[in-house]
């Protein structure tokens, strides 16, 4: 069993930058896929952005709408993601849901509200 919390979400500008962090009960380092979804009112939820486990090179991936603005990245020492997001417009605006994803199985965090004002 993972258990996830996210933080970091809020309110920003368009323009503007936010962290999110996820932190997670146990070890990460053996998780193969971590990553952050996001679900705006009205909307399903989407993949913002995923990274694979350290055996496998920490290789993120991302969904285009992102790509060039969005960072991810794990620290396992801390079994800790980031999503690290500048360049934020109001279409961002949605709770960021953090993910951990095994081969049978996955774990959701709680999720955090980001909203970007024009």
């Amino acid at each position: 069993q993972v258990q996830l919390v996210e933080s970091g979400g809020g309110l920003a500008q368009a323009g503007g930058s936010l962290r999110l962090s996820c932190a997670a009960s146990g070890r990460i380092f053996s998780i193969p896929a971590m990553g952050w979804y996001r679900q705006a009112p009205g909307n399903g939820r989407e993949l913002v952005a995923d990274i694979t486990s350290a055996f496998t090179g920490n290789v993120p991936n991302y969904a285009d709408s992102v790509k060039g603005r969005f960072t991810i990245s794990r620290d396992n020492a801390k079994n800790t993601v980031y999503l690290q997001m500048n360049s934020l417009k109001p279409e961002d605006t949605a709770v960021y849901y953090c993910n951990a994803r095994f081969s049978s199985s996955q774990y959701w965090g709680q999720g955090t509200q980001v909203t970007v004002s024009s």
